[in-house]
């Protein structure tokens, strides 16, 4: 046994030399196929140029409430604004993995404390939320403020700017994968930046983020974007993505 095993290791060397030796050209460890589609930048805030544009100010197309009509939030100065008891809004496309990038702001009259101020939220594919909130000088639950994966993953950072002031969100978003039988077999994973700040880092989702209750992992495909109308006047501007 002992000479097979000295034998087997011997055989291995001698491969491991002989591939080794066999790469002498640096040009045999370049790659040329596929090359790469070319994405233009956006200049500034501007978005590029294979990105979806969802709101670009005016344009509300993209959007629609729960029940199918057009949007009853308040669209002006480049920006639309929820109102109070017209429900959230949700993208008519549905997404899988995505790069999302969304500018919003908590009213600049600061009312209420806690998860009372500048409260909304992004949904990916209408379950899994990024918190919106105005959490300048204001306490809550840590893993429901501003940056949270709502009620599962706390953000590392508090990057919020005064209320009034336009804040960022650039989102990159893995979807769950779940398998013939309606099990998942991959979790989904996000990294956010808030203000150019990372503050979920290729964070897991557990599920869909409840307000009460565990998350729950039903089996999905596609899914829309979903803007939430919690009470609070919040904007929102400049939206685009990109499916990757």
């Amino acid at each position: 046994m002992k000479k097979e095993f000295l034998f087997i290791l011997l055989i291995c060397f001698a491969v491991q030399r002989l591939l080794t030796a066999q790469i002498t050209d640096p040009k045999a460890t370049e790659v040329w196929e596929p090359e790469p589609r070319v994405v233009t930048p956006g200049i500034g805030t501007a978005p590029p140029s294979d990105a979806i544009i969802l709101f670009n100010g005016k344009n509300t197309s993209e959007w629609t409430h729960e029940d199918g009509s057009p949007i009853k939030w308040e669209v002006a100065d480049g920006s639309m604004t929820v109102v109070k008891g017209t429900g959230g809004i949700f993208t008519k496309k549905a997404f899988g993995d995505v790069q999302l990038h969304v500018e919003w702001h908590s009213p600049a009259e600061v009312k209420g404390e806690g998860q009372g101020r500048g409260n909304s939220g992004i949904f990916l594919q209408n379950r899994y939320e990024v918190q919106v909130l105005d959490n300048y000088n204001n306490r809550t639950y840590s893993n429901g403020q501003a940056g949270s994966i709502y009620k599962q993953s706390i953000p590392l950072v508090n990057a919020c700017r005064p209320p009034g002031e336009w804040q960022t969100y650039d989102i990159l978003f893995t979807a769950p994968r779940f398998n013939a039988d309606g099990i998942r077999i991959a979790p989904g994973y996000v990294t956010v930046l808030q203000n150019g700040v990372v503050v979920q880092n290729h964070t897991e989702i557990k599920g869909t983020t409840e307000y009460i209750g565990l998350p729950k992992n039903e089996a999905h495909g596609k899914a829309p974007l979903q803007l939430q109308d919690h009470g609070d006047k919040v904007s929102y501007r400049n939206i685009w993505i990109r499916e990757l």
